[in-house]
């Protein structure tokens, strides 16, 4: 099995900045990326960024390119979420997920982290 634990977040002004982390462990060689969502109250979970593992390719979702940078220490197997500029709209749970990377994007989730929240307030 796969452990993610997710650290970081917390609550800021708006144009402020928050990190969150994601740490690996168990059976870190199956999966191999590793991806963000949130998730607003009331609304559904939203794909925000992912990370391929092995080549370091990336992906974000165009609510958060420029602003959110993904990155990774595979000797730490830990990816972390660098989000800059925030709005409140950013406002919701964050959550980490292992999953395959395929086709230029990571999926077929199969391990998630228990979240972490991230509050903007404007």
């Amino acid at each position: 099995q796969v452990q993610l634990v997710e650290s970081g977040g917390g609550s800021v002004q708006a144009g402020g900045s928050l990190s969150v982390s994601c740490a690996a462990s168990g059976w870190t060689w199956r999966y191999n990326c590793m991806g963000w969502f949130r998730q607003a109250p009331g609304k559904e979970r939203e794909g925000v960024a992912g990370i391929d593992t092995g080549g370091a390719s990336t992906y974000y979702a165009d609510s958060v390119k420029g602003r959110f940078t993904i990155s990774q220490d595979n000797a730490k197997n830990t990816v972390y979420l660098q989000m800059n500029s925030l709005k409140p709209e950013d406002t919701a749970m964050y959550y980490c997920a292992a999953g395959l990377w395929t086709g230029g994007s990571c999926g077929s989730f199969r391990y998630w982290g228990q979240g972490a929240q991230v509050t903007v307030s404007s």
